[in-house]
């Protein structure tokens, strides 16, 4: 029976057996940036040194990965913070000096990781990294969402004579039928976000399917989630009501006490909306129709602007917003080739540094990875060294 995106979207993806719940976990079926290369987690890594200085090295720092999947970035994360040194034993007694200051304690004994996802708790996971189904209260430190705003179900409409109306999908074939006009906060947070088109725009076409026409996959067996975009010219007026990531990223950074809250996502800005939607499907490495039935990914790309508000509302702060280009060359990825030099001296150095540099290339590739947006919120420190480019 037809019913509305948001409801479908919610059962499919996080249903008992849903798609982020049940089975192997999304890296079997698309490639984000964490999968991409280590030199993510890298970079990352920079980013928690940055915030535990703004922090001044708190005696408990908190990494907290909303929309964990199976955990890999906090087990990148862990692997280079690497083993906890061992504390010292209670018979030492104290020193003359008195306590040390937390930042004289290594990083690696101050962190703890978190992950948060619908998912169980994989029986591989390290006994370090904690695992919750909800966003922690308290944190001090940086909260990371990577690529989980455009899995955050939200409603689809279509523009017709008569204004907004939702559009409604039978969970079992995809199928679209157009339903009762949107309600007025969904009217609200369009005319705000989404402007409609020109007065007596018909968005109703020979088809109303959101579907982008599928890239190949480069170097690698997955597709990565990204700009995708329709070959051919659109035929529908579509919009993606993102009211419900504007919420959940609220939501996500009232929970930071004091820190960073940091989403990272592929998205579109309010002067640059795209007329048929983003919405799309992937399963098993490609793309595929979004058919909410919880065999694949159901996904449409964020309104990052939209989001950014919402959250700089509730953090009282002002909030920047960059390209992962960008980002990732201001805490030292930058995909730099090697020098020759190298190849004559150290052959086997050149072919190390030579495959890092191609690995830090496709996740500042502005067509893929690199186009992806960074949006960072303070929350309680100085926004200074997270405004520096």
């Amino acid at each position: 029976m037809p019913e509305r995106w948001r409801d479908a979207m919610e059962r499919s993806l996080y249903g008992p057996d849903g798609f982020f719940v049940s089975g192997s976990g999304p890296a079997a079926h698309f490639r984000t940036s964490v999968h991409a290369s280590p030199a993510f987690a890298a970079a990352l890594l920079r980013l928690v040194e940055q915030v535990d200085a703004a922090l001044g090295h708190p005696g408990v720092l908190r990494v907290v990965d909303v929309g964990a999947g199976r955990g890999e970035l906090l087990r990148a994360l862990s692997a280079a913070l690497g083993t906890p040194p061992a504390r010292p034993s209670a018979s030492s007694g104290p020193s003359s000096a008195g306590p040390a200051p937390s930042a004289s304690v290594p990083l690696a004994s101050r962190v703890r990781l978190t992950a948060v996802e619908k998912a169980p708790r994989p029986a591989d996971l390290p006994d370090r990294i904690d695992w919750l189904d909800e966003i922690p209260d308290g944190i001090t430190g940086l909260l990371v969402a990577t690529e989980w705003l455009d899995n955050v179900p939200l409603d689809v409409t279509v523009h017709t004579a008569e204004g907004w109306r939702y559009l409604l999908v039978d969970p079992a074939t995809g199928a679209e039928t157009v339903g009762d006009p949107v309600d007025p906060a969904d009217a609200d947070w369009l005319t705000r976000w989404w402007p409609a088109p020109d007065a007596g725009a018909d968005g109703i076409g020979p088809t109303v399917s959101g579907f982008l026409a599928a890239r190949s996959a480069e170097e690698s067996s997955l597709t990565a989630r990204s700009r995708s975009g329709r070959q051919d010219p659109p035929t529908t007026v579509r919009a993606e009501i993102g009211r419900t990531r504007d919420e959940a990223w609220a939501d996500a950074v009232g929970h930071v006490d004091r820190g960073l809250a940091l989403a990272v996502d592929y998205g579109h800005l309010r002067d640059g909306r795209p007329v048929d939607g983003t919405l799309t499907g992937y399963r098993g490495g490609r793309q595929v129709p979004p058919v909410p039935d919880g065999s694949r990914d159901v996904t449409a790309h964020v309104a990052v602007d939209s989001v950014a508000s919402a959250g700089a509302e509730v953090a009282g702060c002002a909030y920047d917003l960059v390209s992962q280009r960008e980002a990732l060359r201001a805490l030292g990825a930058d995909g730099g080739r090697p020098p020759l030099s190298l190849a004559a001296s150290d052959p086997a150095g050149y072919v190390r540094a030579l495959a890092a540099a191609s690995a830090v290339a496709e996740l500042t590739d502005p067509a893929g990875l690199g186009g992806h947006w960074w949006l960072r919120q303070p929350v309680g420190v100085d926004p200074g060294p997270f405004m520096a480019r």
